[in-house]
């Protein structure tokens, strides 16, 4: 692969294959990451998330294949690589005994910056990620939710143009997350092209604008959230039936509504059956049951959600009956 690539692409991978001793982590791992967006990498433990981020980020060198990031090759011009990346793996990058202002000034330094301007880029980290008041404390006695916001704000130090991130918010508490999510987006918003491999479907569905899933080493799955989930099935629609009003009834006029069997649930007066969407579905359910004489208590259009999708792709690949190496591509 040529250093130049095209303007729109900041990541290109090819083919890429990894073994160590006897496993083989990476199976011919193809993708590409437009200039400006969010990939997120997901599969269950051991589907070669974390291996195909150090490929990307020059720490592991690949069997084979061609994986270009910021218009480099990651064999033939590391160096360059290196300098377009900020690379945060599962491992914190940082010396426990100095402080968090500490730390950041030593990077900044040892990208190249002169001391002046090195302290304060490290200052302006600080504040952008809550650390101001942490900053002269060594980082051993940090929680773990800071010494990832700081091990974050290292890798942003040389404001690079490619952010890798792994399972960023590992470990985090629900407020912790949400920090973390908020601080990402404002990069992502500055244009920031961003590669975050997570097992948190959540966070995934939040921040990512495409979805590649792994699962043993290859790719089953490429698409936007949205497109994924909408092909993990139909929708469903669930109603609720209010009390006096006749189920039986209320399922059979939802049979204008759904080529498949209602599910009745007697004790909760819900009817649940898949439907397809369409503009309008809830609304012309409610009026077709004020025709019957039957009123509502709920009516509402569950779709499937992203794990439900992730569950059904990775199942599909499991499935000894598919086809070896298969991917579903979704646009």
């Amino acid at each position: 692969m040529s250093d130049a690539t095209r303007q729109d692409i900041a990541i290109s991978v090819e083919g890429l294959t990894k073994r160590f001793g006897r496993t083989q982590a990476l199976r011919g791992v193809s993708f590409t990451v437009d200039t400006g967006s969010v990939v997120g990498v997901l599969g269950p433990g051991g589907a070669g998330k974390t291996t195909t981020l150090r490929v990307l980020a020059t720490l592991l060198k690949p069997d084979s294949g061609r994986v270009a990031v910021g218009g480099y090759d990651v064999c033939r011009a590391a160096p360059a690589v290196r300098r377009a990346i900020g690379f945060a793996g599962q491992r914190e990058a940082l010396d426990e005994f100095l402080g968090g202002r500490e730390n950041l000034t030593m990077i900044g330094r040892l990208s190249g910056m002169g001391r002046t301007a090195a302290r304060n880029r490290a200052d302006e980290l600080l504040g952008e990620f809550g650390l101001t008041t942490e900053a002269e404390r060594p980082v051993k006695s940090y929680s773990s939710a800071a010494r990832r916001r700081l091990d974050l704000a290292a890798c942003l130090v040389a404001r690079p143009r490619i952010l890798l991130l792994d399972e960023p918010t590992a470990g985090f508490d629900p407020r912790s997350q949400h920090a973390m999510w908020d601080a990402v987006k404002e990069l992502v918003a500055e244009g920031t092209t961003l590669v975050l491999a997570t097992q948190h479907l959540e966070e995934a569905d939040r921040l990512a604008d495409r979805l590649v899933i792994l699962d043993r080493g290859r790719v089953v799955a490429d698409g936007t959230p949205a497109r994924l989930k909408a092909a993990a099935g139909p929708g469903r629609l669930e109603v609720c039936v209010s009390s006096g009003g006749d189920l039986p009834t209320a399922a059979f006029v939802l049979g204008d509504f759904t080529t498949g069997p209602a599910t009745i649930d007697s004790v909760t007066r819900r009817i649940l059956v898949h439907v397809d969407e369409r503009p309008q579905l809830a609304t012309d359910v409610v009026l077709s049951m004020q025709a019957a004489g039957i009123s509502l208590d709920d009516c509402a259009l569950r779709r499937p959600s992203l794990d439900e999708a992730f569950l059904a792709l990775t199942a599909e690949h499991r499935n000894p009956t598919a086809r070896d190496g298969a991917a579903a591509v979704i646009h």
